[in-house]
């Protein structure tokens, strides 16, 4: 992969334009029917000032993907392996979430797209790159988790699951409801400790 340093040296809210002008689109549509035409129009950018940034849509596309990657890695080197309540932990991972989500909306939309992707000519260079990051990731967030706390008739895989969804869908509602980030931190954890302390009481002793 390519890329031109003019990209890497443009003004940073052009960059991150682009970026979610690209990934919207691939989200939409895949790789292959993905539309560089539609990717300039959103980021109001010229087709000729795209490909002087990255040499193709592939290039584009891989770029996204090394981006994408990163921001999950940022996640991933927050995790407290000090905080071993695995609510608490997901709780602020999922903070942490949410504040990416504002600046970059699609971005983990864009990560299951790319696990999901059957294009022959980036399938081989995505297989390369998601499952390593993938596995480490789920290896840390639950790594030195105190699974006692949890009661002894519960399935505690399928609790996580049911933990996952739940914060998934209330990250999705409140990255729509947020228009700043002033008490975003306040807001986010009250709201959420009314659907953490109800599963708590579920699944725990």
């Amino acid at each position: 992969m390519i890329i031109n340093s003019l990209f890497n040296n443009l003004k940073l809210e052009k960059q991150e334009r682009i970026i979610n002008a690209a990934i919207n689109e691939f989200v939409q549509n895949g790789f292959d029917k993905a539309s560089t035409n539609e990717i300039v129009k959103e980021a109001r950018i010229s087709k000729g000032s795209l490909f002087n940034y990255f040499s193709s849509k592939k290039d584009l596309y891989l770029y996204l993907i090394q981006y994408s990657y990163k921001v999950i890695e940022i996640i991933y080197k927050q995790i407290d392996l000090n905080e071993t309540d695995i609510f608490k932990r997901i709780e602020k991972l999922g903070l942490i979430k949410l504040q990416i989500q504002r600046k970059f909306p699609k971005v983990f939309d864009f990560f299951i797209s790319i696990v999901n992707e059957e294009s022959d000519e980036v399938k081989d260079e995505i297989k390369e790159r998601v499952n390593s990051i993938y596995d480490e990731g789920m290896a840390k967030i639950y790594e030195n988790i105190d699974y006692s706390k949890f009661r002894d008739d519960i399935d505690i895989q399928k609790a996580i699951e049911i933990l996952n969804w739940t914060m998934f869908g209330f990250g999705q509602k409140s990255i729509k409801q947020l228009d700043t980030f002033e008490n975003v931190g306040e807001e986010y954890l009250k709201e959420w400790a009314s659907y953490s302390n109800l599963l708590k009481n579920s699944f725990y002793k």
